[in-house]
């Protein structure tokens, strides 16, 4: 038997002995995984992102639980330019009130509005609460009279009332089961019967998650599609033959369905991550071009098609399978992080990756044995290292790594200094919203309310006493105040509010609504006694809302005039700057609420993505090592993607581009794809200098062969996933331009690097032993 042959893996062997079996097989299972995709579910709530068993997200559930609060709350903003105080506008509000209580999954005794929030008044010397407009005024004086209480009325500014009396709000709370998007919806079939003046505006965290399941949903079901058809047209450019088209297209389509068939399967929902793995493997099943790259070249010097397929195979087959084990490793690595999208993700790509390597050594040398010889040789005649056009330019830049690798070993330096310069500027940062095009309805509604109103983005800081009725105290209700006047100085939080405004509301109005009574009462039997009458004549989520029974526990809330993660943090440090130099013996702020949840999911993730980097780094350089049995050659292998990630990321700081979590997750994809290029080059440079023993020929046969196969893959998908710069969401964007500059750059530097590289530490890499450490 040719030692070619004995060398082949032998479901290669099995492949080309038995190619319509291996097809019908493959594609059965492919069936079976596709039957589960249809089951798919989203889930983009960032709660749902950590274990159960998290400290963040069982306190979290406690503090809803014991403050009475919803989960989800959509928020509907009206404004009218010439201001809400006339009959038309309040009506308006009035009857879309009344239409959302009717609507299924909304919190209907919790429904807030002008014309269903509890305004606390006095009559006749007695507490009164009733709604805020209880009636529409019919004449001009007492619409004028609404109009200067609602205003000066600080429960109201800022929460539900902007102050110019241009704007409102609907806060509509769902239930936990309820589909925040399809409530939306039935919202948006109200407003066009109630058309006038006004213009309406849905923002709130569950309509942005749902809206974005949904887009998640149509980004992979369109655009990754268009990036298909695009790299279809760009490889029958390349290869000229439809069959072989379609099995490159085929092992990406079938790790792709097998991926995420399996994942749906077992019952996982679909995440902002997950939705990327097709993505992922479709840039990771390009390095099957490098075996039709060679098959090619292989089948020109020889045209016994079965041979040429077992010496390709023997040919590249260490490197496809050094390069699969690569890129697996570093994704796989993600499944031992905290975060349960990033763990999903790791797996499913890494199981992909997996089976893209499956099918690089049966369906492709299958389809191979089914093409005809005549139409691949038609094509396999152009492809010659020494004539053809592209081998010519490809050794031309491996010859200028090699005619000027000090200066390009330099320039290359400098360039990392200033890359690591432009990283130090890096600002960490997630905000859900702004993964939305800025004209995108999400966005602008999110930007009118942040504007008007106190803010979309809620936070909670449970303040918690373990002595009963702690909080009727008058020196915790003014320390309570100072806290949120304090917090109130920060640019990014809105409106604060607490029991504290309730007591001095109560107070001020029970002395004749005269302004010098708007303060905390010296009395705690007083305190307490406005707090039973108010209990008495309120809703109950009012006071349940803010304070315990037992008056030991507090909930301050804090609405943020933007979802940036950052912003949580800087509440954070302000609450620890004011508790530090303001004392209140035995009482503790915790944060908690989704403004909190996006801070820790944020960092979070892009601390696991940092430790998953790291660590699969570490696992990538050792089978590296393991593969080129050199710690040297190793070395060599990552700089390319060391100095691509660099230049990458570097470029990111420059441009103050948020380090967020799409970010974060394509350090990863980095990694594998930058090695690959190394794996190939190297690897096969090894196997032309053992047979050829000239350095300067081995390196300019392995740019123009190889090297051709690397410009393929890179050329390939840069040209396909320039489509996503059309994608209607902001981390697809982000993906697509990451990926095109990442293979570009990667490949230039595999490609001109390299060579530099190598000429550079010809003696350390000790390349006259590579012959006996050669497998």
């Amino acid at each position: 038997m040719n030692s070619s042959v004995r060398k082949v893996p032998w479901l290669t062997r099995f492949s080309v002995e038995r190619p319509r079996l291996v097809m019908t097989l493959i594609l059965a299972v492919t069936l079976l995984f596709l039957t589960q995709i249809p089951r798919a579910k989203t889930d983009t709530d960032p709660k749902n992102m950590l274990p159960e068993t998290s400290p963040v997200r069982v306190y979290n559930d406690v503090v809803e639980r014991e403050f009475s609060l919803h989960k989800d709350v959509i928020v509907l903003g009206i404004v009218n330019d010439d201001g809400i105080f006339n009959q038309e506008t309040l009506g308006r509000i009035s009857r879309i009130t009344d239409e959302i209580f009717k609507i299924p999954g909304v919190v209907v005794r919790d429904v807030t509005s002008l014309t269903a929030v509890d305004n606390v008044l006095a009559e006749g010397g007695q507490l009164a609460v009733r709604p805020a407009v209880s009636e529409i005024p019919r004449t001009p004086g007492a619409m004028e009279e609404l109009r200067r209480s609602l205003l000066t009325n600080p429960l109201l500014v800022n929460r539900l009332l902007s102050g110019d009396g241009t704007t409102t709000a609907i806060y509509v709370p769902l239930e936990p089961a309820a589909n925040a998007r399809l409530i939306a919806d039935r919202i948006k079939t109200i407003l066009p019967k109630e058309a006038g003046r006004e213009r309406y505006y849905l923002a709130g965290d569950p309509v942005a998650r749902d809206t974005f399941g949904i887009q998640m949903f149509y980004q992979m079901a369109l655009f990754s599609p268009i990036a298909g058809m695009v790299m279809f047209v760009v490889l029958w450019w390349m290869f000229r033959n439809l069959t072989l088209v379609f099995a490159v297209m085929g092992v990406a389509m079938v790790s792709i369905v097998w991926s995420m068939g399996l994942m749906i399967g077992v019952g996982l929902p679909v995440h902002i991550m997950s939705s990327m793995i097709p993505v992922f493997l479709m840039a990771i099943a390009t390095d099957s071009i490098h075996i039709f790259n060679e098959f090619y070249f292989r089948f020109r010097e020889a045209p016994d098609k079965k041979q040429a397929i077992l010496d390709t195979i023997h040919a590249v087959g260490r490197p496809v399978r050094y390069t699969a084990l690569a890129t697996a490793a570093g994704f796989a690595v993600l499944a031992l992080m905290h975060i349960i999208p990033v763990k999903i993700f790791g797996l499913f790509v890494a199981f992909g990756t997996v089976v893209i390597r499956l099918m690089s050594f049966s369906l492709i040398p299958a389809v191979l044995m089914s093409i005809k010889d005549e139409r691949i040789r038609a094509v396999s005649l152009k492809e010659d290292e020494i004539a053809h056009w592209t081998s010519r330019w490809l050794s031309g830049l491996a010859r200028t790594g090699l005619s000027h690798s000090r200066l390009l070993a330099g320039g290359g330096l400098a360039l990392l200094a200033i890359a690591v310069l432009g990283i130090s500027r890096t600002h960490v940062n997630n905000n859900l919203v702004d993964w939305f095009k800025p004209h995108s309805e999400i966005r602008v509604a999110d930007q009118i309310m942040n504007e008007k109103l106190g803010g979309t983005s809620l936070a909670y800081l449970a303040g918690v006493s373990s002595v009963p009725d702690f909080w009727k105290r008058p020196e915790a209700l003014r320390y309570l105040e100072g806290l949120q006047k304090d917090l109130e100085g920060l640019a990014v939080v809105g409106k604060t509010f607490s029991v504290a405004d309730y007591v001095k509301r109560i107070n001020r109005v029970l002395h004749q609504d005269t302004p010098a009574y708007d303060r905390i009462p010296d009395s705690q039997a007083e305190i307490a006694q406005y707090l039973f009458l108010f209990g008495m004549a309120a809703k109950p989520s009012d006071l349940d809302n803010v304070v315990d029974y037992p008056f030991e526990k507090v909930n301050l809330s804090v609405q943020l005039k933007t979802w940036d993660a950052r912003a949580m943090r800087d509440v954070i440090a302000r609450v620890r700057t004011y508790t530090a130099g303001h004392s209140l013996p035995g009482v503790e702020f915790k944060p908690a609420g989704i403004a909190y949840f996006n801070l820790v999911w944020n960092d979070e993730v892009l601390s696991d993505m940092l430790r998953g980097f790291l660590l699969a780094m570490v696992l990538v350089f050792t089978v590296l090592a393991f593969n080129f049995r050199s710690l040297r050659w190793a070395l060599v292998a990552c700089t390319p993607l060391l100095f691509t990630i660099a230049m990458i990321y570097g470029v990111i700081g420059y441009i103050g581009k948020d380090f967020d979590m799409p970010i974060s997750v394509l350090s990863t994809l980095s990694l594998g794809m930058a090695v690959d290029f190394a794996i190939h080059f190297v690897g096969r440079f090894q196997q032309r200098y053992q047979e050829e023993g000239d350095l300067e020929k081995a390196i300019l046969w392995t740019a123009a062969r190889p090297g051709k196969g690397i410009m393929r893959n890179a050329a390939l998908f840069a040209v396909a996933f320039s489509v996503m710069a059309f994608a209607p969401l902001t981390p697809y964007i982000t993906v697509g331009l990451f990926i095109v500059s990442m293979m570009l750059l990667s490949a230039a530097v595999t490609l001109v690097g390299l060579p530099a590289l190598i000429v550079l530490f010809q003696r350390g890499l000790k390349l006259s032993s590579i012959k006996e450490k050669m497998p």
